[in-house]
């Protein structure tokens, strides 16, 4: 039988086996290519990741490990013109746990080192026996540092600002998780002696007063920063490095203040407070020829390290934020305006009569006397309203006005001090018929006590109104020292003139028997005010303000003395001041070894034929 030939076998679609098995060596070739491009590219990224981007990923594993700490900057010291402290910031420290950290503990070892022979003594305590260890070094309860110590929390106090002696002690017991953190703290060594100079700061170290306020700028120093590296437990990891930028610790605020004239002045003005039962008093010590602040006294002054045990009333300086009418001490202002427009002499003429009736206004003076043959120095001496009236009439109205703004009446003298007020003075078209002769004696106008002082400053310098300095220099943390200078002064009258009314105001001791301002050895001269104080409510009048302000020596005046007592209780004729400028002035005039005056006092007629 012949053979028959076998036709190729089909699919179910027509294909033959060969075709099938062609088609399917090629998907196996494509599924292959398609494997190995996969690989490739997983081989790709792996070579990516573990060769060409190795630095990106351990930058990644270093920032999470990375730890920042600030290094606070010390705040700089406020010291007095001698280079006593007043205000200081020292080293406290700050107890916290990590309590996630402290959980995972169940001992620890501790090391002691021998001092003497360097060698070291191991000791593994449990967890408790630590805390227990640094609950004695603390003064605290087992008990409370436990629960303070225990929880989830990565940051908790265990106590707060302790010495560096107790820092040490807990850190030498080394417990995990335990961390001193370095804080600083605020001190005032002097207490009370100049606070309301100095100011304090808050317990967030936000300053509220005094130059801790308005030099904050120059006191706050610049952080600087720790950086290193921790594991997951917060321990340092050793071999990692540490980079650092030192803190810039703040400048020195050097003051003008004398501490011990200070302290003096301070318990004169509390004395003056007490002995009249008033609501306040306040006394300035001003250098003459440099504006210098020497003292700026307050009584009831309050403590910056205990803000909280003074009253509110009393946080700040009375003497540049409270406003008084000045009364009689602005007499020498129209005395000296009057010798400069060459209206009057000191031994000017006036007929002073009992009371004087000017456009209806009755002046009148503090004791009774008949018309008498007046001079200007006369007038001053005794403190006439009436002759002072008369004599000031010669200015014009804008006058009067132009020359109680030359010597800084209603505007700030510019102390770098917070709260103080510029005072009271109305332009001269809105004075009523009265004020524009009470301006001529210090009424219907209110000045601070050391714009008051001030103005006698000027007197004492020559004719020329300095600013009042109270800061001396500011040293740097690299010792660089900025010397503070001295603002330009104003002439607001000649030297001539300004001789003319301290010959006057020496009038006041030399031809009056107001004896108590004279001390031993050296010329003094000055003036006494009173007027009305207003009363808190804004009706009337409540009582009255009594002040002194003088210089000495007179022969070349160097200080002012400027004292106010706000209140005081009991007769008008019974308040002096004198002989507490007397023993102020004098403690001044020794502390500073002032030589004594060489040349007689000068002794102006009173009175003329």
């Amino acid at each position: 039988m012949a053979a028959v030939a076998q036709k190729p076998t089909q699919s179910a679609r027509g294909a033959t086996a060969q075709q099938l098995n062609k088609v399917g060596r090629t998907r196996m070739r494509a599924g292959f290519i398609l494997m190995m491009a996969f690989l490739m590219l997983i081989a790709g990224r792996l070579v990516m990741v573990q060769g060409l981007d190795v630095g990106n990923m351990a930058q990644a594993a270093e920032n999470q490990r990375t730890v920042e700490q600030t290094l606070p900057a010390v705040r700089g010291k406020i010291i007095d013109a001698k280079g006593n402290v007043l205000a200081e910031s020292i080293i406290r420290f700050d107890i916290t746990v990590a309590q996630n950290n402290l959980a995972e503990v169940e001992d620890f070892e501790h090391r002691e080192v021998n001092p003497d022979t360097g060698e070291v003594t191991k000791t593994v305590y449990t967890k408790d026996q630590g805390l227990a260890q640094l609950a004695g070094v603390l003064g605290l309860t087992f008990e409370d540092v436990k629960k303070k110590a225990t929880g989830t929390a990565n940051f908790n106090y265990i106590a707060r600002d302790v010495s560096p002696l107790v820092e040490k002690k807990v850190a030498e017991l080394g417990i995990p998780g335990i961390y001193p953190q370095t804080i600083t703290k605020r001190v005032y060594p002097m207490g009370a002696v100049g606070g309301p100079i100095v100011g304090f700061l808050d317990s967030d170290g936000t300053p509220l007063a005094g130059i801790e306020q308005t030099m904050n700028k120059q006191l706050t120093g610049t952080d600087g920063k720790r950086t290193f590296q921790a594991g997951k437990n917060g321990i340092i990891i050793p071999t990692a490095p540490v980079r650092t930028e030192p803190a810039v610790d703040g400048q020195t605020v050097k003051l003008t203040i004398d501490q011990d004239i200070q302290y003096y002045a301070q318990q004169a003005a509390q004395q003056q407070k007490e002995q009249y039962s008033a609501d306040w008093a306040s006394i300035s010590v001003i250098e003459a020829k440099t504006g210098k602040v020497i003292a700026l006294a307050d009584s009831d002054s309050y403590d910056p390290n205990d803000v909280g045990a003074s009253q509110e009333a009393n946080i700040g300086s009375r003497t540049v934020s409270s406003v008084v009418e000045p009364g009689s001490t602005s007499k020498i202002m129209t005395a000296a305006a009057l010798v400069q427009e060459g209206l009057a002499t000191p031994q000017s003429q006036f007929l002073v009569p009992p009371t004087l009736t000017v456009d209806g206004q009755t002046f009148s003076d503090s004791f009774v006397h008949g018309t008498e043959k007046r001079t200007l120095s006369g007038i001053i001496a005794d403190s006439m309203n009436t002759g002072t009236v008369m004599a000031g009439s010669k200015l014009s109205l804008q006058q009067r006005y132009d020359y109680m703004r030359k010597f800084g009446v209603g505007e700030k003298t510019g102390i770098p001090l917070p709260g103080e007020s510029p005072g009271i003075l109305a332009d001269w078209r809105n004075w009523d018929g009265r004020q524009q002769y009470t301006v001529l004696f210090g009424q219907g106008v209110a000045q601070t006590p050391l714009q008051t002082t001030m103005v006698f400053q000027t007197i004492a310098n020559n004719g020329v109104r300095l600013k009042p300095a109270l800061i001396d220099s500011f040293t740097h943390a690299d010792g660089t020292v900025d010397t503070v200078p001295q603002a330009p002064g104003v002439e607001v009258v000649s030297p001539a003139t300004a001789q003319d009314a301290r010959d006057m105001l020496e009038g006041v001791v030399t031809m009056t028997d107001y004896k108590v301002v004279n001390i031993p050895g050296y010329r003094t001269g000055g003036k006494t005010g009173t007027s009305e104080a207003p009363a808190d409510n804004g009706v009337g009048f409540d009582g009255y303000t009594s002040s002194f302000i003088g210089m000495a020596p007179m022969d070349d005046p160097k200080y002012v003395v400027g004292i106010t007592v706000q209140r005081p209780k009991g007769s008008i004729y019974g308040v002096t001041q004198g002989y507490t400028f007397n023993q102020v002035m004098g403690q001044v005039l020794r502390s500073y070894d002032v030589p004594p005056s060489t040349t007689p006092p000068v002794k102006l007629p009173k009175f003329y034929e």
